[in-house]
């Protein structure tokens, strides 16, 4: 099964301020505020959302195709990403912007000053698919994650005039759409992932009940944090998998996009949709151990293990077969 992960493709930059930021702030200077704050930490981080869904992906033993746009800086991160089984041959290189950063300053009271700069994400609209499907032979799904917004649109239209089975993930770009551009981006999707407070506003943006939409699209998966996951269809009863869980919490980010990784694994795998979410929830619980979305190491054993001991042996046997990590 060829699966296309689309979306973006950034850097991190992780800055620590050991004061708070609050004191440097002076009530009466406010508008004409000029600082620069000393940190005494940096840390550099892969990540986008596409990028960290194939990493894990390739974690598993499955390769991706990737697509989405990034700068004559990316050597580096494209090295890292197929080592991991990630096919990069359809990332779109601009010769004007450099790859996507978020620079984020943390104080010791948790608050953060962060500004994203899009750079070359803003060239995925001009990315089409018809050349990715026929330099691998064809695409059995697309995977539609957070992007440029008309890239994200473009990618919908494209793969629906094409016939191409596409999943809907529209995550944090929710928030810029408008009800006309989301109700285009869920329309035919053979899958769509949320989670739960997406999922409202999906119904909100779109003025379609949740019952309109599961008429609308394939299946309806819905991630509910420490409770697991609900996955929808239409006519059927919702299923219900609780999560895997974790020694310690170190770093959300990327969480998600781990869970990605291992249902769209598994249905690679043509395992049925509650193992989808099962591996899903697995990686996911690595993923929230370590610092930074492509930071946790996958073993074999040690992955069916925990796999085995939440959801039986059976369905780890299931999934055995199928799971190849590069580490035994």
């Amino acid at each position: 099964m060829r699966i296309a992960v689309t979306g973006s493709i950034a850097t991190d930059h992780l800055m620590t301020f050991p004061g708070k930021f609050t004191d440097q702030l002076l009530p009466d200077q406010l508008d004409r505020v000029s600082l620069s704050f000393l940190v005494d930490e940096l840390e550099i981080r892969r990540g986008g959302v596409a990028g960290n869904i194939c990493f894990g992906m390739g974690s598993l033993g499955k390769e991706s195709i990737l697509v989405g746009a990034v700068g004559d800086d990316f050597a580096d991160y494209r090295s890292w990403l197929e080592r991991h089984r990630v096919d990069t041959a359809s990332v779109h290189v601009s010769e004007l912007h450099h790859t996507s950063r978020f620079l984020c300053n943390t104080d010791q009271d948790q608050n953060q000053i962060a500004t994203f700069y899009a750079g070359a994400m803003s060239e995925a609209r001009t990315i089409e698919l018809k050349p990715v499907a026929d330099r691998v032979g064809g695409l059995d799904l697309v995977l539609i994650s957070p992007n440029d917004p008309e890239a994200m649109l473009r990618h919908t239209d494209e793969c629906r005039t094409r016939s191409i089975p596409f999943a809907a993930d529209p995550s944090q770009q929710l928030a810029r759409m408008e009800g006309p551009e989301v109700r285009r981006l869920l329309d035919g999707a053979e899958y769509l992932f949320t989670n739960e407070y997406e999922k409202a506003l999906c119904e909100e943006k779109t003025g379609w009940s949740g019952e309109e939409i599961l008429s609308r699209v394939g299946v309806r998966v819905t991630t509910l944090g420490a409770k697991g996951v609900v996955i929808d269809r239409a006519g059927q009863e919702g299923i219900h998998v609780p999560c895997v869980p974790v020694e310690s919490v170190v770093d959300p980010t990327g969480v998600g996009d781990a869970f990605r990784a291992g249902f769209l694994s598994a249905l690679a795998w043509n395992l049925p949709l509650e193992r989808a979410a099962q591996v899903g929830n697995t990686i996911a619980a690595h993923a929230l151990e370590a610092a930074g979305p492509q930071e946790y190491t996958l073993s074999r054993q040690a992955f069916l293990d925990r796999f085995a001991a939440v959801y039986g042996e059976q369905a780890s046997a299931e999934a055995a077969p199928h799971v190849t990590c590069p580490n035994p």
